[in-house]
């Protein structure tokens, strides 16, 4: 077996003793360890949360003060204390549902990825445009010195999405938690204190 086998394995099984939907909730535990943005109390959307690995982590970090919202394209099956919804990041009604219904937040939190098509430069650019749909979203939705987390696969284009990203937070940061595979082109930013257009 694999060196990341082996590891994706451990996280598998990890999750599932822990009773975690998905391994990837311990990138967000990971994360959130060296960043701290997730705090008690905070207002929580999360895109593209299916299964659901993020939003038991979410849920947990915020407490019972706190609001959890999930939404993907794919139904998310629902969790106690988690509002699921079931819209994808290029649906315009999941922006008018939250600013209608939700207001603003303290984080927004994206581990989007499309369907891997195996073509790298393909693969990379749809990335990093759905992350930065994402990005748009949070512009809109994220109050003033709030935090956001979007996936990143690496190529030619992240350069550029980090440069805007950058226009808006006061601090961003790329990282890779020790639960995504070092082989994977797949990282992190870490972006806090976000500024509202005045």
């Amino acid at each position: 077996m694999k060196l990341t086998d082996a590891k994706r394995d451990f996280y598998r099984k990890l999750a599932k003793n822990d009773g975690f939907r998905s391994r990837s909730a311990y990138k967000l535990l990971q994360l959130n360890k060296s960043y701290h943005f997730v705090k008690y109390g905070n207002r929580v959307v999360d895109i593209g949360s299916y299964p659901g690995g993020w939003l038991q982590v979410a849920k947990d970090l915020v407490g019972k003060d706190g609001l959890v919202i999930g939404t993907d394209v794919k139904q998310i099956d629902q969790l106690e204390g988690v509002l699921c919804l079931n819209y994808s990041i290029e649906d315009p009604e999941l922006q008018a549902y939250l600013t209608r219904h939700i207001g603003r937040v303290d984080v927004v939190l994206s581990d989007l990825s499309p369907n891997i098509s195996g073509i790298w430069e393909v693969d990379h650019s749809t990335q990093i445009n759905l992350s930065r749909m994402a990005f748009n979203l949070a512009s809109v939705i994220l109050r003033e010195n709030g935090s956001a987390i979007y996936k990143v696969f690496d190529g030619d284009t992240l350069g550029a999405f980090v440069k805007e990203v950058s226009n808006r937070f006061n601090r961003v940061k790329i990282s890779k938690p020790p639960a995504s595979r070092q082989s994977s082109s797949e990282s992190y930013l870490v972006c806090s204190g976000f500024r509202e257009l005045n």
